[in-house]
């Protein structure tokens, strides 16, 4: 039996990651730094900065699931994580504004091939986000993406952010699965990494064309976009 004959022999749920995987995260913030970053005279590369920015956020996150203490909120993190390197970039800036930036995550729009890929897998799996965004934040941007999910869960029920274990076992235990009946996508190689080491069947979307570094948590399909996916597993 082939893997893909077996994954969908045995997959009840798709599972996807939010931002990076379903919406444009990179291009979408660069959209809105373009002028922000214009207004402010800084001379620098947009796009490098919204990578600074994302990195930097993805840094903070790891910490704070390290700590193992209350979970803070994505939109906190966020906002330390900007101010952060607005500061160290030397532009200078007012809470307002950070706080104007990092919501612009709650309006990003999907991937243009995202929507009809969606469509053709929903009808055949139950059809999940798992993301590190908050509970509202992920409610708002369903106005903005516009796919609709059967669950959208936040990390926030794990108190951790993900790759950490319980981001997956509890969405797991919320939808009443087990792990191997989820097939996890991600854009993301650690996403991918951490789900498949927790015991779901992963998916990785190699968008930007990148070796998969050699983990022992090897993802079950490499797909180049959401549409091969669908073409795939559908």
């Amino acid at each position: 039996m082939s893997i893909v004959e077996e994954l969908k022999r045995t997959i009840k749920v798709c599972m996807f990651d939010q931002y990076g995987t379903v919406v444009d995260m990179q291009t979408g913030l660069w959209e809105v730094s373009v002028d922000y970053l214009k207004s402010k005279g800084w001379k620098g590369n947009p796009y490098e900065f919204v990578t600074w920015w994302r990195r930097t956020h993805f840094e903070n996150s790891m910490i704070d699931a390290l700590l193992h203490r209350q979970h803070t909120p994505y939109r906190e993190i966020g906002h330390l994580s900007l101010r952060h390197v607005l500061t160290r970039a030397g532009i200078p800036h007012t809470e307002d504004e950070v706080r104007w930036l990092v919501s612009c995550i709650e309006r990003l729009k999907p991937f243009p091939e995202v929507p009809e890929a969606m469509a053709r897998l929903g009808a055949r799996y139950k059809m999940v986000v798992l993301s590190n965004g908050d509970p509202d934040m992920l409610e708002e941007a369903k106005k903005h993406h516009g796919i609709a999910f059967d669950v959208v869960i936040s990390v926030a029920e794990a108190n951790a952010f993900k790759p950490h274990v319980a981001t997956y076992t509890k969405a797991a235990e919320i939808l009443g699965v087990r792990m191997e009946e989820v097939l996890f996508v991600a854009n993301h190689e650690f996403d991918c990494v951490g789900a498949k080491a927790a015991g779901m069947r992963t998916a990785f979307i190699d968008r930007r064309r990148r070796p998969f570094a050699r983990w022992p948590h090897q993802p079950d399909l490499i797909v180049k976009n959401m549409t091969e996916l669908a073409d795939v597993m559908a």
